[in-house]
């Protein structure tokens, strides 16, 4: 395993700090390296920075609408923001309980059977990139990570590659992520938990919740590909995407989750009107609870040398999810499978 220090050097030795730009739609695309994050910009502006190295997962932080506008938490949280759920930052992907198949290991963690990517408990397992990172050059541009699953103690249970890229969609930004997972090490089982597994944390500005104990009510809006609004109506239900949006600094904008048809299982919603909103292919009816997945409790498993696939993206819009045309830029996604 290549140290972090080393790997920054190596990263940015190989890079020179910078990758060429390319265009893509019309408008530059640039993604610089700085040895800890790799950062998405369309000509001048950023568009998001991936962290590679400072936290227990990878995580894109900020995510900015068009005009540069942050649409996710930023961390720590400012003064007077919600400080609520510390392990939510930004942007990931993880899951709540990946369990190791044959090996002897007991989680420390209340109510989780095997190692718990999702929270920050004692005991939480990590998201390693021991190897460079490297942008492909088959065409547009792509950010081509490889992660490592472990245990809070080091010992690695799974594979993965994820493939990142910037889209100019001229009203909007696509980050479309593939995410290939491998059982490398031993058979995989994805417990049945609500936690998991896409997941953005909306900037508190926006968040959705109703007044409560003096607190104004929140200002977003939490919609999915149905038409359907709020967290009552979106939660634990499947949906091709789902939206949260609302006015921030003056301007509506909004971010919205999509989750491709192709992928192995469909995504149910963990959205909460505090401002969470994660695309979750794992829970079930058991323990996550979720009324779309009534009746099933059949767990996600991965023989060992098995692969799971799975593509989605975050839109990045302005207005809301009407006016933001999250359903065209859904088409969009779609069509564009296979061609990036």
């Amino acid at each position: 395993m290549i140290a972090k220090s080393s790997l920054a050097c190596l990263v940015a030795a190989l890079l020179l700090g910078s990758v060429p730009a390319v265009w893509a739609q019309g408008k530059k695309v640039n993604i610089k390296s700085t040895g800890e994050t790799f950062d998405f910009y369309l000509g001048d502006e950023l568009v998001t920075r991936y962290h590679i190295q400072k936290y227990p997962r990878p995580i894109f932080w900020p995510v900015n609408a068009p005009g540069g506008i942050p649409l996710t938490r930023n961390y720590p949280p400012p003064e007077g923001q919600a400080n609520d759920h510390p392990h939510q930052k930004s942007a990931w992907f993880c899951h709540g309980d990946v369990i190791p198949e044959g090996i002897n290991f007991k989680s420390p963690i209340k109510n989780v059977e095997g190692v718990d990517f999702w929270s920050e408990a004692k005991g939480h397992g990590k998201i390693d990139t021991p190897q460079v990172i490297k942008v492909d050059d088959k065409g547009p541009e792509y950010l081509v990570a490889s992660h490592v699953w472990q245990t809070a103690e080091g010992k690695k249970i799974m594979d993965e590659t994820r493939t990142i890229r910037l889209i100019d969609l001229g009203k909007s930004r696509m980050l479309v992520v593939e995410i290939d997972l491998v059982a490398s090490v031993c058979p995989i089982t994805f417990g049945d938990t609500k936690e998991g597994a896409f997941g953005i944390r909306i900037n508190d500005v926006i968040h959705a919740n109703p007044a409560n104990k003096g607190k104004p009510a929140g200002k977003g809006k939490i919609q999915n590909a149905e038409g359907k609004i709020g967290e009552k109506d979106c939660w634990g239900q499947i949906s091709a995407w789902c939206d949260y949006s609302g006015p921030i600094d003056g301007k509506e904008v909004g971010l919205a989750i999509l989750a491709d048809p192709k992928n192995p299982h469909a995504s149910c919603w963990h959205v909460r009107g505090y401002g969470l909103m994660a695309a979750n292919p794992f829970g079930r009816d058991k323990h996550a609870r979720f009324p779309a997945v009534k009746g099933n409790n059949e767990l996600v498993k991965l023989k060992k040398g098995e692969h799971y696939q799975m593509r989605y993206a975050m839109l990045l819009h302005t207005g809301d999810a009407i006016s933001g045309d999250v359903a065209g830029a859904y088409k969009r996604f779609v069509e564009l499978r296979g061609k990036e």
